[in-house]
């Protein structure tokens, strides 16, 4: 059965964040993950995740100046990109955070890519000690206009490149639907690389209920791939977020029906 994590970059964005924990807890989530939670004092971070017993999954590294996304993938920048690599890693660990995702910034061509190799290999021998597993990104070009990693074959290659067992892809099936369709065997194509799988409707990127995608599907493929995280509903709610909410029961509801077909009941 399904299960999903809240990401609180955008559900309850409008609450500070170890609010937004303890509200993704009483809607029924099975994890949580955040974007830059990096300014709120970790200790309350800390106490919402334990009252409520969800997992961080995941957060980012911070983008770097106003108007960059990211850092990891800029010549030149590889002692600021290192310097937050380890701060990001730093509080993920005294979080419980299972993942970071390494944002590499808008940069193109081989001297980008070289960076970008150093910087994963770099955070990668950070993480191993600690159990924490990095994770790379592709983002759409309407989006993200001239962000480096912009396809999952690409991203597989830089994965392959790096050769490190913690450097996985993120698998965000809004972006990865702008850019190249056929999400079903994209996810087969990756299912030894994948370490998080995202979902919104597409092209509005509202709650997975509607759009392009059925998500219905999706989670069944999941299952069958054998995949065991929670899914990360990275939506932009059209309203309050409980207001939106629907598809969470809905999932909950048929992943109920499911099991007790299987059992026989």
């Amino acid at each position: 059965m399904a299960r999903f994590s809240a990401n609180l970059g955008f559900l309850w964005a409008d609450l500070p964040l170890p609010q937004a924990i303890r509200a993704a807890g009483r809607a029924g989530f099975d994890a949580v993950e955040c974007h830059w939670p990096h300014e709120v004092p970790h200790e309350q971070v800390a106490a919402a995740l334990a009252e409520t017993g969800l997992p961080l999954l995941g957060l980012n590294t911070r983008r770097g100046r106003p108007g960059e996304n990211g850092l990891a993938a800029l010549p030149g920048r590889e002692a600021e990109a290192r310097a937050e690599i380890a701060r990001t890693l730093d509080l993920a660990a005294t979080l419980g955070c299972g993942a970071v995702h390494v944002m590499a910034g808008m940069a193109e061509g081989q001297a980008a890519e070289r960076a970008f190799l150093a910087n994963l290999d770099h955070a990668c021998r950070l993480a191993q000690p600690l159990g924490i597993t990095i994770l790379i990104e592709p983002l759409n070009r309407h989006d993200a206009p001239g962000y480096f990693l912009a396809g999952s074959d690409q991203a597989a290659r830089i994965i392959e490149a790096a050769g490190h067992d913690n450097l996985r892809l993120m698998f965000d099936c809004y972006h990865l639907q702008i850019m190249e369709g056929d999400i079903s065997r994209r996810l087969r194509a990756h299912r030894d690389i994948l370490g998080h799988v995202q979902i919104a409707s597409v092209p509005d990127r509202g709650p997975p209920d509607g759009g392009e995608l059925d998500y219905r599907h999706v989670c069944a493929l999941l299952d069958d791939l054998g995949w065991m995280r929670p899914i990360g509903a990275e939506y932009r709610p059209k309203g309050p977020t409980e207001a939106t909410l629907d598809w969470l029961h809905q999932r909950r509801l048929a992943g109920v029906r499911d099991g007790a077909a299987r059992s026989g009941r």
